[in-house]
């Protein structure tokens, strides 16, 4: 049988995700403990998040959301709003702090890609978030590509009041987003997700928690930690990740991020890397030589952004052979021009 080259081609980009990210999935869900798109099949995000906007704003445009997709084949950004730290904090500049966050929100909407609001900081800041959210949510929650973060990484904060915050910010958030994935962290920098799954925020859908490694820190009691909360039913997304120490720095840990990344595709848990940054530290994916729009050379990219980049090109891929008959044999056919 002979077919047309170009049809074949034309066939993979209407069903492909990479070139039809948020088209393809629309809504995404929580079904049991799995992210699931709007057929209720399973979906797995894959992408960077940038530093704090108040810190390295320069790389919070549309541009560099476009070259993340193009370049890294992400299918998900991650827009860190810095809430305390820095010149350019939202405590200090909150209109500045909101332009920052929304061009990479209005990026990710044009590039067809999801995008996580991420609330960064390690405190509770109860009337700041509830406001932001609500502005955030009545703006943008209307589209599917939205995904709330609430709380980057509670630190001595107990779940009890973790917990608390969090049914506040969710309840202004449902107002005027009934559906959208909203993210929850955990005490202890996202490391005891244990806690949640023994007292989960109750009486809201699609709400996941969230657990961050560093792979040259976190071992096998982490991932062991989290499947046992996988187990009781808590729902796992994975907002940050990196393959050196959890200070940021330090040399790579090949073996172990390795490790981690199998055990995250084995369970098909979400997985987001920091960061799209310039700092002298190995966690920063860029040199100061990069560009501010993308566009970045290999000169420009540090081990750990060569690195993210294989890995988002390896699993980020899509498969043709899956939306073929189940008699598809290459063998069978000839292509033509």
């Amino acid at each position: 049988m002979k077919i047309n080259k170009v049809l074949l081609f034309a066939f993979i980009l209407m069903f492909s995700p990479l070139n039809a990210q948020v088209q393809t999935h629309k809504n995404l869900s929580v079904n049991g403990t799995q992210l699931v798109n709007k057929d209720k099949k399973p979906v797995v995000l894959r992408g960077m998040s940038f530093g704090w906007h108040s810190m390295w704003p320069r790389f919070y445009n549309q541009k560099a959301v476009s070259w993340l997709k193009k370049d890294f084949n992400c299918n998900v950004v991650r827009a860190a709003l810095g809430v305390e730290l820095g010149e350019y904090s939202y405590m200090k500049d909150p209109k500045f702090s909101k332009k920052k966050i929304e061009a990479v929100i209005k990026g990710a909407i044009k590039e067809d890609m999801y995008v996580i609001v991420d609330w960064h900081t390690h405190n509770v800041n109860l009337s700041e978030a509830k406001e932001f959210f609500a502005e955030i949510s009545k703006k943008y929650g209307k589209y599917p590509n939205i995904i709330y973060e609430i709380f980057n990484e509670p630190d001595y904060e107990t779940w009890a009041e973790v917990k608390a915050y969090s049914e506040e910010v969710i309840k202004v958030i449902r107002e005027n987003d009934p559906d959208n994935i909203i993210l929850v962290g955990s005490p202890h920098w996202d490391q005891d997700v244990d806690l949640p799954a023994a007292d989960p925020i109750l009486g809201y859908n699609n709400i996941m928690y969230t657990m961050h490694f560093y792979a040259a820190t976190h071992g096998k009691e982490l991932r062991d930690k989290t499947d046992a909360a996988i187990k009781n039913g808590l729902p796992i997304f994975i907002s940050e990740s990196a393959g050196m120490e959890a200070s940021g720095d330090g040399p790579l840990n090949y073996k172990a991020w390795q490790e981690y990344i199998d055990w995250m595709e084995d369970r098909k848990l979400s997985w987001i890397v920091w960061s799209v940054s310039d700092k002298d530290e190995t966690c920063s994916v860029l040199y100061k030589s990069a560009k501010s729009e993308g566009k970045w050379k290999n000169e420009d990219l540090k081990e750990s952004g060569i690195k993210a980049r294989e890995y988002f090109k390896k699993y980020n891929v899509w498969h043709y052979e899956r939306y073929l008959p189940s008699n598809w044999k290459e063998s069978n056919y000839r292509f033509e021009d």
